[in-house]
């Protein structure tokens, strides 16, 4: 199976045959999921890129918008309980 490429993302595919077909950049197997990870666990772009020589930026920021584009209609209400005294 070919590649799927996501409407109005040009570096993000995904394809059963690679990362188990979750969300990644092209040419890469490197996952929306794991720069997600590295920019939470506290790495910066910059960071980034130093460690996977094949991102640019751009990537890095598609990744970004990819994530908030899949998540934005998504809502869990959260049942609040009041902290212990």
């Amino acid at each position: 199976m070919p590649n799927v490429n996501f409407t109005g993302f040009k570096r993000i595919v995904a394809d059963p045959e690679y990362c188990d077909g979750q969300p990644r950049i092209e040419g890469t197997r490197i996952t929306v999921g794991a720069i997600l990870s590295y920019l939470a666990g506290g790495m910066n772009v910059e960071q980034i890129l130093e460690a996977y020589p094949k991102l640019s930026s751009g990537d890095v920021y598609e990744a970004i918008a990819f994530a908030a584009a899949h998540f934005r209609d998504r809502y869990l209400p959260l049942k609040l309980t009041p902290a212990a005294a």
